[in-house]
């Protein structure tokens, strides 16, 4: 195995796929130079017709996706930033995740759009989002949130040999993080959540850039005695109901931490599944660690206040069993 960065499984998931499929074609805001990095040399390699730059209209960058998808290309849309998607909701919500089942499956879209969310950069209020809630309640839409190097590589390659419109969302400020990414071949499945750490006390379900944190305050509690389970999804649709309930079954008690906002976020969706499908395996409350309800600020120090972190999820994790107050809603204190 290679140790690599995130930014790069990407850049080489990208790579491979236009090298085995001369259908692949890559387009979006300042790709040739590409200020994420994830696309980085490859309009160098594949030239323009290829990989192009596109004006800063996410409205037409949308609708052109679905058009050359239709035609029979196999498109990379590169958005940069998941806010920017608001923009080019029409094509999104209105084409690209229901011609398939408004077509009887005559139209395939084969779609892979690639967007960074989440704060953590200073970006500011409309360039930190987290806004897959949105895309998984169109129903017609795959979403991957890769938390590590190998899944980026994995679900990217995934994503663009699907024959449905996929979203693959960067975790914003981990892009240059290291880890092992399997030699060869190597595609992951949608739909099977990874188990991060074992666990028999809690269960842990943390989305994309949340794994980190997760990680850290499942280490924390370790020394408390506290055995924590940490699952990444690693797709929100398909979302491995299976996986979690399992882990459920095994821990009683399930906390999720997600960087959308608490209304209608993920955390609650997976809440709900549980609810239903495993209310009798539950000894408590299910409690989600979750961005409040405000834009993120621009300030570092109130960006890192509001987005969830190691001690927030600790502190509901001790709340849960009896040995906290906090249950992670709020901002720390």
């Amino acid at each position: 195995m290679a140790r690599t960065r995130l930014i790069q499984a990407i850049h080489d998931a990208v790579v491979e796929e236009m090298a085995r499929d001369p259908k692949v074609i890559v387009y979006g805001e300042d790709v040739e130079l590409s200020i994420v990095g994830d696309l980085r040399g490859v309009h160098e390699q594949f030239g323009h017709d290829r990989i192009r730059n596109t004006p800063i209209c996410e409205t037409t960058l949308t609708g052109m996706a679905v058009g050359l998808a239709a035609a029979g290309y196999h498109v990379v849309l590169q958005m940069m930033f998941a806010n920017f998607m608001y923009t080019g909701m029409d094509a999104i919500g209105n084409q690209m995740s229901k011609l398939r089942l408004m077509t009887g499956g005559q139209m395939e879209l084969p779609i892979t759009i690639i967007a960074t969310i989440g704060g953590g950069s200073s970006n500011a209020a409309q360039h930190s989002d987290t806004p897959y809630p949105m895309l998984m309640n169109l129903g017609g839409l795959n979403v991957a949130v890769p938390a590590t190097p190998a899944d980026a590589k994995g679900l990217t390659k995934t994503a663009i040999r699907s024959r449905n419109p996929c979203v693959i969302l960067e975790p914003n400020g981990r892009g240059g993080e290291l880890g092992e990414v399997p030699d060869g071949e190597h595609l992951v499945p949608f739909g099977k959540a990874a188990v991060r750490t074992e666990g028999d006390a809690v269960t842990v379900v943390a989305i994309g850039r949340m794994v980190r944190p997760a990680l850290a305050a499942a280490a924390a509690l370790a020394a408390d005695g506290v055995n924590a389970e940490v699952i990444d999804p690693r797709t929100l649709v398909p979302f491995d109901a299976g996986g979690v309930l399992a882990s459920v079954r095994k821990t009683g008690r399930l906390v999720v931490v997600d960087e959308a906002r608490e209304c209608c976020s993920a955390a609650s969706q997976i809440a709900a599944v549980v609810a239903e499908q495993g209310f009798s395996s539950l000894k408590g409350p299910i409690l989600r660690v979750t961005t409040p309800n405000v834009a993120i600020p621009y300030a570092p120090n109130a960006e890192a206040h509001v987005i969830p972190g190691e001690a927030r999820i600790a502190a509901a994790v001790r709340a849960l069993l009896g040995r906290g107050e906090d249950r992670g809603r709020g901002v720390p204190a």
